[in-house]
């Protein structure tokens, strides 16, 4: 019987496998945010298209290529995020939590959508973590974000790491780098492809992130921002290279780094990796000090970033990184005959009251049949059940790895898996790193 469609292209599904994966990543970062003062923000997968459009602008590719959209039932332009920040801003201001204690920390972990290629690491739905820091104007608040990702990525065993850093200037040094770009730019038109020659007049700053071949070649050559910053923008960058120094996490500047959207002001970073290819844009971010002010608000220094999760898993299975199994099931109790099958399910009902992964037959398997599905599902425990065990309110508990055997009360099951399951955590732990040891003891 034929299949009548697949999952559309760019987009995957987690069987459970990888679901458990990617919930051990997703609880590793919310976690860290957490102490590091940052509360989860939930917005809508869809917001309005003008949103997005004033926020991450019009010029950009991600606005004038890859945004899906679409008109609801009354008209309206809709699109499906492209990405969060935008969206978290735009409820942060709705709900009023910007009148609130400052700086204001959020995080998230969110799907959003973009149509582009579809290749290994990047897909056309794919999920993000992120945080906003509003409120502080301090190069301090641009270097605790950098921490936050670095520790991120220490902890999940991110290896070959590097962090690349630049400052794109602000509203008051940039039109003098714009106008150098436009010369520069001018005078190689022709090699230019037709999306950049439509951005040289209405934002040059484009054209250091297109990725056409020529284009990026004419790139390596322009102007560089950082020669024309103004005093304000060169002091926030010194000090904020002070303070990695001061923190430990290294760094290289690299001028031509722009990143994808408009609303980045001053400090702009990627941290990268060669263990997945040309694709190595692990996360990326920077200040938006001017994001505020666009939608509609007053003005408010802010900086995060964006940190997709299918490519942190990717390179985090390219560099060995520590990934959980899929969660095994504690025990399985196999049944011997109907009376037996109906003791096993109050029994079952108990064991996962009390927390435990735990089967039973629901297929009327024969005693082989059902240790065979014991292995399969990787049941760290068995105990068969008859009449004989029945009547003696007790069976042997089998470990599965090991073989051995024990007999338990049924009364005491509970208790005896409690106790073995502690004794398995605290090994465990032992040989975990010492920061996810310290997250999993929590």
């Amino acid at each position: 019987m034929a299949l009548i469609t697949k999952a559309p292209r760019g987009t995957q599904d987690f069987v459970p496998a990888e679901s458990a994966k990617m919930r051990y990543i997703e609880g590793v970062l919310m976690k860290i945010a957490e102490k590091y003062g940052f509360g989860e923000i939930r917005t809508p997968s869809f917001e309005h298209t003008e949103l997005f459009v004033r926020s991450v602008g019009d010029t950009t590719d991600v606005v004038q290529k890859e945004m899906y959209t679409f008109e609801d039932k009354k008209g309206r332009s809709i699109t499906l995020k492209p990405e969060g920040t935008a969206g978290a801003v735009r409820a942060a201001m709705e709900h009023g939590l910007l009148a609130e204690a400052l700086p204001l920390k959020l995080s998230y972990i969110t799907p959003c959508f973009r149509y582009e290629k579809a290749q290994a690491g990047r897909y056309r739905e794919f999920h993000q973590f992120g945080v906003e820091l509003l409120g502080a104007q301090s190069s301090a608040a641009d270097a605790e974000v950098i921490g936050l990702v670095n520790q991120c990525l220490t902890t999940l065993g991110v290896e070959s790491i590097r962090l690349f850093i630049n400052s794109i200037g602000c509203p008051n040094c940039r039109p003098g780098y714009q106008k150098a770009l436009r010369e520069y730019y001018q005078a190689h038109y022709d090699d230019l492809c037709p999306t950049c020659k439509d951005r040289l007049e209405r934002n040059p700053l484009r054209l250091l992130d297109c990725k056409e071949e020529k284009c990026h070649a004419l790139a390596e050559h322009a102007p560089v921002i950082l020669d024309y910053l103004c005093e304000e923008c060169q002091q926030h960058f010194d000090t904020l290279k002070a303070r990695l120094d001061s923190m430990g996490i290294p760094y290289e500047v690299d001028p031509y780094i722009v990143r994808g959207l408009d609303y980045y002001t001053k400090t702009v970073f990627e941290f990268k990796t060669e263990t997945i290819g040309a694709q190595g844009t692990v996360c990326g971010g920077g200040r938006y000090d001017g994001l505020v002010e666009m939608l509609g608000g007053q003005k408010q220094p802010a900086v995060g970033f964006g940190m997709g999760l299918e490519r942190l898993a990717l390179v985090m299975e390219a560099c060995g990184a520590l990934l959980p199994e899929q969660p095994r099931c504690d025990i399985c109790l196999v049944p011997l005959g109907e009376k037996a099958s109906v003791y096993c399910s109050a029994l079952i009902q108990r064991l996962r009251e009390e927390g435990f992964a735990a089967e039973s037959d629901l297929m009327g398997r024969s005693l082989k049949a059902q240790l065979k599905y014991a292995n399969k599902i990787a049941a760290r425990y068995t105990m068969v059940i008859g009449d004989a065990e029945l009547e003696a309110g007790s069976a042997r508990l089998k470990d599965m790895d090991s073989g051995a055997e024990a007999e338990v009360a049924f009364a005491r099951l509970a208790a005896e898996l409690t106790s073995r399951e502690a004794d398995r955590l605290c090994q465990g732990i032992a040989q975990t790193g010492p920061d996810v040891a310290g997250l999993l003891k929590e």
